[in-house]
């Protein structure tokens, strides 16, 4: 009989069910709940397990835990989404992606135990990653939210620490048209009477009555953590909450992440009982990179930072990552789906760019017009021109540069960096 390849799996499964997304725990509990009857539901009760949702700095947060408990000497299991390359890259052990054949054996297990239950090609994912740290020998589990939080698949597994990174307007056609609706399906991760951990510094209206509601221990940053930048703003003191006490961490590289999103990640794993080291704090954050959020390449002598910043406060984020450094010339490298807000992405961007090279997205029907992205870059008083693709976009970006300036490629996670030319990892 053929075995069937991870390819084969994964095409497969992104055919059965004929709605993307569609929010719920039933189909995913029920499938679950057969699994550990199978397995035993003991096995990832006895880890440390982590649920981050947010709108933007999910992945910066668990990029922070997972670099920083490796360096502490923890083993670790982590699940995020989506992939920029290839599938492995959702589900790591100790920081490297697991092989096609793991995944292969979990979906296998998973097929066999779902029978007749409909299972979307999220669902698949999570359950999979669940199966494959049900197997290792793993001191903790970081589990990334993929949509919400309430009715995310993540969502079946509680958690020992829940985190929400921030706030903001994106899938409001799932989540709601206001921040209020959106916190309140994120802060459905949160469990009563275990740590809650809050990035979010600007709260929507009736924030502090949904804290209370979950009924969760509250630690929130600018309360009961906070972190100052230090004046070469390439590294930042933090001051945690530990054991009912302060603990300061000091002379942390900002490298890559963004000083809040390291913070929260720290904050979490103080909140789980974990006794950090500051040296080893301060070489985790120092070695890491993480791919498509503030990712510092170079290209032909240029600064290159690429970023899935797709909505408006992600612009907001990126812009301030640019500011952190001075820079004589910035120009952006960019495209959205039709379903983004593009002016207000292009207005939080407006401080930080010279120049516009806007081209299409080529491999999502979805994609917005280039002759539609120019003209809000126009309409910003901006300066640019528009391409019929990413690639050719890049490619004059880069010709019309000094050696020097910086090109921030950004946007929709369809701006496929598989398509841009080979680039260095910046010394």
């Amino acid at each position: 009989m053929h075995k069937r390849t991870l390819a084969e799996w994964l095409v497969d499964i992104e055919a059965r069910h004929p709605i993307e997304i569609d929010l719920g725990l039933d189909r995913v509990s029920l499938v679950w709940q057969r699994l550990q009857s199978e397995v035993g539901n003991t096995v990832l009760a006895s880890r440390k397990i982590f649920v981050v949702a947010g709108t933007n700095g999910k992945g910066s947060c668990i990029a922070t835990m997972e670099s920083v408990l490796l360096a502490h000497g923890y083993s670790v299991g982590t699940f995020t989404s989506p992939h920029f390359l290839c599938y492995n890259e959702r589900i790591r052990i100790n920081g490297e992606q697991v092989s096609d054949n793991s995944i292969v054996e979990a979906f296998e297990v998973i097929e066999a135990a779902r029978e007749s239950v409909r299972l979307t090609y999220f669902e698949f994912n999570t359950l999979a990653a669940l199966v494959i740290f049900q197997r290792s020998s793993l001191d903790v589990v970081l589990l990334e939210v993929g949509l919400g939080g309430r009715l995310d698949a993540v969502n079946i597994i509680d958690a020992d620490v829940a985190v929400l990174t921030s706030v903001d307007l994106d899938h409001q056609e799932w989540l709601g048209d206001t921040r209020s609706a959106i916190a309140r399906e994120k802060l459905g991760i949160a469990r009563p009477n275990h740590p809650l951990i809050i990035g979010e510094q600007d709260p929507p209206d009736g924030f502090g009555e949904m804290l209370v509601d979950t009924g969760a221990n509250v630690v929130s940053l600018g309360n009961q953590f906070n972190f100052s930048l230090a004046p070469d703003r390439q590294k930042f003191d933090l001051e945690l909450f530990f054991d009912g006490e302060t603990k300061r961490l000091s002379d942390l590289p900002i490298s890559a992440l963004l000083p809040v999103n390291s913070s929260v990640g720290l904050q979490a794993l103080c909140a789980a009982g974990f006794a950090l080291d500051e040296s080893l704090c301060q070489q985790a954050l120092r070695d890491i990179s993480l791919i498509g959020r503030c990712h510092v390449v170079n290209y032909k002598g240029n600064r290159v930072v690429l970023d899935v910043a797709h909505n408006p406060a992600a612009a907001k984020v990126l812009a301030s990552f640019l500011k952190l450094s001075e820079e004589n010339y910035t120009v952006a490298v960019a495209s959205v789906l039709a379903d983004k807000d593009w002016h207000s992405i292009v207005g939080n961007m407006n401080d930080v760019v010279d120049h516009w090279f806007v081209g299409e997205i080529t491999n999502n029907p979805r994609a917005m017009d280039a002759r539609s992205l120019m003209e809000v870059v126009y309409n910003a008083s901006m300066n640019g021109e528009s391409y019929s693709s990413i690639e050719a976009a890049f490619e004059e970006a880069v010709n019309g540069c000094n050696k020097g300036d910086t090109i921030v490629v950004f946007g929709s996670f369809s701006v496929d960096p598989a398509g841009l030319p080979v680039m260095e990892k910046e010394a």
